[in-house]
């Protein structure tokens, strides 16, 4: 069976939702092609626990999502997508009872930051600020392709030249060196070096600070949002948007080769023996490494690409526990009460203990957790007086998951959050556990439980992302686009590396295609000497 089409994407992600909700309002005949049978990649969830207990799957919260000027243009609320807050965005709950809260109202937040120093509510208040003052032209100097030049003339225009070294200092900062900067007490740092940790840079490391400062500004900005009824709502609002603009979604399609001829990309083929032509473009919302290394034949892909492949590294693993609970967990902590997103397990020094296990390959007795009451966020998601709630955390690679080690790292993380709410496997009805294996069982993107597409760690962002080279979507075969987390700007629910690969797509395909095609050709062949 062979069709013809204006694009196809490959992979029904949140970035190639977006890369193919773009290319449908130019009015490409575009093809969304997905091997699960169900659009969403790593927004999704189902019933796992209990009946009547909804869980998220793998992401959860979406502060990127709802902040991100890709997924924002979309206008999803008019194809279902409503959004909901639980009473608190965040807290850091430590064992001893106490808790840092990140609340919606920046008074509120300062005025609990001051209870552990006084002064540290006044240091909340100017970072939010200085935020402020940046926040458009920053997520545009994030979220678009390199290099961003109008987005970053705005943000010297509103610094100056000592404002954009502070900026620029911010960017190399470890998050524990920029929390014991900024605030006196204990609090703001847990805060802002829990957020950090959602990534996988540890937090002495240089770009931490960055990573902490922007998710804890993110929170007191947007919020820590859930879509109402389960993360899957977010892309399935995503898929009924590109199908009302003529696009067509076609899952259990596996797709198993890209087809080059003479450097340019016409067509691709699935497991299942579909082949699709394209006139114009075949966006990837894989892997890097499944690009260049599975779908496309070693002969389309420069040699030089090939051996800087070989050295990609991955992010950590991840384990995941999600719980059916028959009453709200018992905090110690009154703050984590009401919060939709709970870190815990570890205090300021855990969290370099817990790194500082990861680097060594070992896995951290006491591990640092991302717990989610969806529930409190969103109360669909169980019955009225229980809890769906989940963890994280991130392991090394290289571990047999056999049942022993499961279990073992199971009594872990539900021994780290009866530290904090004690009486809390009292309450577990149901469990479900998702290994680093049975992670990437459900999504092949997402290796070994690596979800951010990649490490965050500098020399693999920018023009490292995946590998040195250009920074951008395009690849050294014309009309093929690397629409996934494993380009710039990276991991996280923004839609920004599926948005930039189709404005790349669409560019070299308008008016001025031959000499922006030109250009890329010129570029790699600097970055790729040898071809």
């Amino acid at each position: 069976m062979r069709r013809t089409v204006d694009a196809v994407v490959v992979g029904a992600g949140p970035n190639g939702l977006v890369a193919a909700n773009a290319l449908a309002d130019a009015s490409w005949d575009v093809l969304l092609l997905e091997a699960n049978d169900e659009v969403g990649g790593a927004v999704r969830s189902a019933e796992v626990t209990v009946p009547g207990f909804r869980s998220d799957l793998f992401s959860a919260f979406y502060p990127l999502a709802a902040a991100s000027p890709a997924i924002r243009a979309l206008e999803l609320e008019r194809y279902g997508l409503h959004w909901l807050h639980a009473p608190a965005v965040l807290a850091h709950a430590l064992d001893d009872g106490r808790a840092a809260v990140l609340h919606h109202d920046v008074d509120r937040t300062a005025a609990g930051l001051d209870e552990w120093a006084a002064g540290d509510g006044d240091a909340w208040r100017r970072m939010v600020d200085g935020y402020r003052r940046l926040r458009d032209p920053l997520l545009d100097a994030l979220f678009t392709p390199i290099p961003p030049v109008r987005a970053l003339a705005r943000i010297l225009a509103r610094t100056r030249t000592a404002g954009a070294l502070e900026v620029a200092r911010l960017a190399a900062l470890p998050v524990r060196r920029l929390g014991q900067e900024t605030f006196r007490g204990e609090g703001g740092g847990l805060l802002l070096t829990g957020n950090a940790l959602h990534a996988d840079i540890p937090p002495d490391a240089a770009g931490s600070g960055l990573y902490g400062w922007l998710l804890a500004m993110l929170g007191q900005d947007v919020g820590f949002p859930v879509p109402e009824g389960g993360a899957g709502e977010l892309a399935e609002a995503m898929r009924r948007r590109f199908e009302a603009a003529g696009g067509a979604v076609l899952t259990s399609a596996e797709v198993t080769h890209v087809e080059v001829r003479a450097g340019r990309a016409v067509g691709v083929r699935t497991a299942g023996g579909l082949e699709v032509g394209v006139r114009r473009a075949v966006l990837a919302d894989v892997s890097a490494p499944a690009l260049f290394g599975r779908l496309l034949h070693q002969r389309d892909v420069p040699a030089a690409l090939r051996r800087r492949m070989e050295t990609f590294q991955w992010d950590y693993s991840t384990f995941k526990l999600d719980w059916a609970l028959d009453g709200p967990v018992p905090w110690t902590a009154e703050g984590a009460r009401g919060a939709g997103t709970v870190h815990l397990g570890v205090d300021d020094h855990g969290f370099v203990q817990m790194a500082a296990d990861l680097s060594m390959d070992r896995i951290p007795e006491r591990p640092f957790l991302l717990f989610g009451q969806m529930t409190t966020s969103d109360p669909s998601r169980s019955p009225a007086g229980t809890e769906s709630a989940w963890a994280y955390t991130h392991v090394p690679h290289g571990i047999t998951w056999d049942s022993e080690a499961v279990d073992a790292q199971v009594q872990r993380v539900e021994a780290a959050v009866e530290r904090a709410a004690p009486g809390f496997r009292s309450r577990i009805v149901g469990r479900y556990v998702q290994s680093p294996t049975d992670i990437e069982a459900a999504d092949a993107n997402l290796v070994d439980g690596a979800t951010n597409g990649g490490t965050a760690s500098i020399h693999q962002q920018l023009v490292f992302r995946p590998t040195t080279g250009l920074g951008r979507p395009e690849t050294p075969v014309t009309g093929l686009y690397l629409a996934s987390a494993g380009a710039h700007p990276g991991g996280g629910v923004h839609g920004a590396c599926g948005w930039n690969a189709a404005r790349a797509a669409l560019g070299q395909a308008g008016p001025t295609g031959a000499l922006r095609r030109a250009l890329v050709r010129t570029a790699w062949d600097r970055v790729l000497p040898e071809r």
